[in-house]
Order: structure tokens, then sequence, then C-alpha cells
């Protein structure tokens, strides 16, 4: 990763809207702008004037959250990936909450998996959806994915909670 921050400029657009740059680390310069009646377009910007738009797409909402969506998942993992290199006996796993867990339907605090566990849950993938940061109060339904850090032991714990309820020993 760099040392040098990323670089987003906003750029208000009077009667249109607002537009978001990012400049990449090779100074290519990718736009996003959300129109006031809700539209959106990525724009990328020509690499000798970085005034003039060689291309735009425009993006339905649903378009538009499943591009955030996939950028997102894709930093989120490779975060928790380098977090895994980094931290010794720390590992990242992703746990599928069966449809036979006592959990389905009831809320993420429910589990107490940090407590019993001593891991942490960071994300929920649910269909083509990402719950980054979930709260105590976010509802588990079967079939989701979760995103778990923890030590080995801590993480089979888990698996064993989320499956059957069973207090770790």
């Amino acid at each position: 990763m760099s040392d040098v921050g990323v670089r987003i400029e906003k750029v208000d657009l009077p009667g249109i809207g607002t537009r978001h740059d990012i400049v990449t680390e090779n100074g290519r310069r990718i736009g996003i702008v959300s129109h006031r009646s809700g539209e959106r377009e990525l724009a990328v910007f020509d690499d000798i004037d970085p005034d003039a738009c060689r291309e735009r797409v425009r993006l339905s909402e649903d378009e538009a959250l499943a591009l955030a969506d996939v950028l997102g998942a894709s930093v989120m993992l490779g975060q928790l990936a380098g977090i895994r290199e980094q931290a010794a006996g720390l590992f990242t796993e992703q746990l599928l909450l069966p449809a036979s867990s006592p959990f389905v339907g009831g809320r993420l605090g429910d589990t107490r998996a940090r407590t019993l566990t001593s891991t942490s849950i960071v994300a929920i993938v649910r269909d083509a959806e990402i719950i980054p940061s979930p709260t105590p109060t976010t509802e588990l339904r079967a079939g989701d994915t979760l995103i778990v850090v923890g030590t080995r032991p801590g993480l089979e714990s888990l698996a064993r909670l989320l499956a059957d309820g069973s207090l770790p020993s």
C-alpha cells in the first residue's frame, strides 16, 4: 500500500449535481457524477487532458449499488487478508450461518460471539450485499456468510456455537 493518501476531489456542478474525482497513483482521473435527479455516471478522463472526459457510463441505481458492493467487498477482503498476514495467531474466516442455527432470525448480539469465543464478526455477506461492521442489532439470516477475525480455537468455538448453539468448552 502506498504512503500517499488517495486523492478525492469534490466538484460542484451548478444545475447538475456533484462530481467526486479519484486521482490514481499514476495520475489517472475517474469521476462519479451524482445528478440532482438521482442518476449517476462513471466518467473516465483523458490521460493528456484531465479536464476532457474520454468516456461516460450511465449507471442505474442498482448498477451503482452493485459497483459499490463489488469494490467495497474486494477492498475489505484484501484488508482482512493483510491483517491475517500481519498478526501472528490471528486468522480471518468466512463462516456460513446454516438454516438450522438457533440464531437465524435473531440478532447478532444474541450470539455473544465476542464474549464467548473472543472472536469479532467484522462483516456479513448476504446475497450481493456486504454489511461492514455489523452492530449487535443486525438481523441474522440463513445463508449469511460471517466474516470473522480471531484465533484458531476461537473460530472453531464460534463455528460450533453458530451451528447448534452449544457453548464453547
